[in-house]
C-alpha cells in the first residue's frame, strides 16, 4: 500500500494524543475517524481540536491558517463510538491512554484493543501504535498481521512537535515502513526509523530524556545543585530550550 492508496485513517482514542494526531492527518486532506467510548468524549475532542491553545481557531487568529483551510480540514474529520465504523479504514493508529488508574499507558488494554480491532478491520489495513514505551512486537502479537504492524510515536502536543519515531519489528514489511514514513511526512513531521527491541524501554527520545532526568535528580539529591540550577545549566550552557525539570522557565516555549 502506498500513501495515495490511503483513503481513510482510524484513530483509536479521542484524548490529547489522539485528537492531535487526527488534527495533523486531516490537514493533509485524509479522511479521519476518531473512535472513543462516548459521545461526550468525542465532542470534547472536537472542541479541543478547534478551540484549545493549539487548536485550529487559534491558528487562524495567529495567521497560520485561513478559515477555508480549517473548514477543509474539519470536513475530513468524523467521530464514532462504534468500532465497526473503522472496518474499511486503510490505517489504524492507536493512541489509547492509561485508563482510570492514572498510568500514562496500559499495555494489557492496548493488547486487548488490538485483538478486537484485528477481528473488525479489513485484512489489508496497516496497524500503528502511538505507544511511547511498549515493545511493538508484543502489541503485534495480539493480531494476525504482524507484518503490517508498526510503531508510530508522536510527541505531545502531536500537532506541534515534529518528530515521529517509526519503529519496525523483525516482521514489519518494508512497504509498511515506507507507508508510515510517507504518512508522517504528509503530516508535516520528521520521521526516524528505529528497530524494535524487547523490554518496554521506550524508543530514542524517551530513553535519552529518561537518562537525563535520572542524572538530574541524582545531582539534586546529592545537593550539588538545585532544580533551577540544573535547568539553567542546560539552557544556558548547552542552549537547550528548557531544562530537564518541567517546572522551569521555557519548559513549554517550544510549543509556540
Amino acid at each position: 500500500m502506498k500513501l495515495e492508496d490511503v483513503k481513510s485513517v482510524g484513530v483509536l482514542g479521542a484524548g490529547v494524543m489522539g485528537g492531535g494526531i487526527a488534527q495533523c492527518i486531516i490537514q493533509a486532506g485524509i479522511k479521519t475517524i476518531i473512535r472513543d467510548l462516548s459521545e461526550e468524549i468525542c465532542e470534547n475532542s472536537r472542541e479541543v481540536i478547534l478551540n484549545s491553545r493549539f487548536g485550529f481557531n487559534k491558528s487562524v487568529e495567529m495567521g497560520k491558517m485561513s478559515q477555508d483551510q480549517v473548514d477543509a480540514a474539519m470536513s475530513c474529520l468524523s467521530f464514532t463510538t462504534d468500532v465497526q465504523d473503522l472496518a474499511e479504514c486503510d490505517v489504524i493508529i492507536e493512541a489509547i491512554g492509561g485508563g482510570l488508574d492514572g498510568a500514562i499507558e496500559n499495555k494489557p488494554l492496548k493488547i486487548k484493543v488490538w485483538g478486537e480491532m484485528d477481528a473488525v478491520v479489513k485484512s489489508e489495513a496497516v496497524f500503528a501504535s502511538n505507544t511511547s514505551m511498549f515493545t511493538i512486537a508484543d502489541l503485534a502479537d495480539a493480531t494476525q498481521r504482524k507484518d503490517q504492524f508498526i510503531g508510530m510515536h508522536l510527541f505531545s502536543p502531536a500537532n506541534i512537535m515534529k518528530l515521529v519515531e517509526v519503529t519496525r519489528t523483525d516482521d514489519t514489511r518494508d512497504d509498511v515502513v515506507e507507508l508510515i514514513v510517507a504518512l508522517s511526512t504528509a503530516m508535516r513531521k520528521i520521521p526516524i526509523v528505529l528497530k524494535d527491541v524487547p523490554g518496554d524501554t521506550g524508543f530514542v527520545g524517551n530513553r535519552i530524556m529518561g537518562a537525563v532526568r535520572r542524572e538530574a535528580m541524582k545531582i539534586v539529591e546529592e545537593g550539588v545543585a538545585t532544580r533551577d540550577d540544573v535547568n539553567t545549566a542546560m539552557t544556558q550552557g548547552f542552549r537547550w530550550p528548557a531544562g530537564p525539570f518541567p517546572d522551569g522557565p521555557n519548559a513549554r516555549s517550544g510549543w509556540k
